[in-house]
């Protein structure tokens, strides 16, 4: 296991539950939000278990807490996401992409031709 791998896991593990990728959806829609509007979105859960939620996101980084005044309003970070996207799905799907790329230059040269 690289270095690298070890650093991802945090986030694996955070977007591996539904509630939490719940509560970055909700936070995608209007970023801002304290703990009693996340709540809301998931009314099945007491107060505590969403903060324990939120505890993991902010581990992984993909949540940054700021406090304002009394309150303590949560903001997406998307980078980490991103970073997975690259570095994982990135380099399994670039060979099928350069693949469709090029049989669609070939197609495209084959049309040019026969319509010259």
């Amino acid at each position: 296991m690289t270095a690298r791998d070890s650093t991802d896991d945090p986030v694996f593990r955070a977007l591996a539950d539904p509630t939490r990728r719940a509560l970055l959806d909700a936070l995608f829609e209007r970023d801002g939000q304290s703990v009693q509007a996340l709540c809301a979105q998931v009314p099945e859960m007491t107060r505590f278990g969403v903060m324990k939620h939120l505890a993991i996101l902010e581990e992984a980084n993909l949540v940054i807490a700021h406090r304002d005044g009394r309150s303590k309003l949560h903001f997406l970070n998307p980078v980490p996401i991103q970073q997975l996207a690259d570095r994982w799905i990135g380099k399994y799907a670039r060979p099928f992409t350069r693949a469709l790329t090029g049989l669609q230059q070939q197609l495209e040269g084959d049309t040019s031709q026969e319509t010259a």
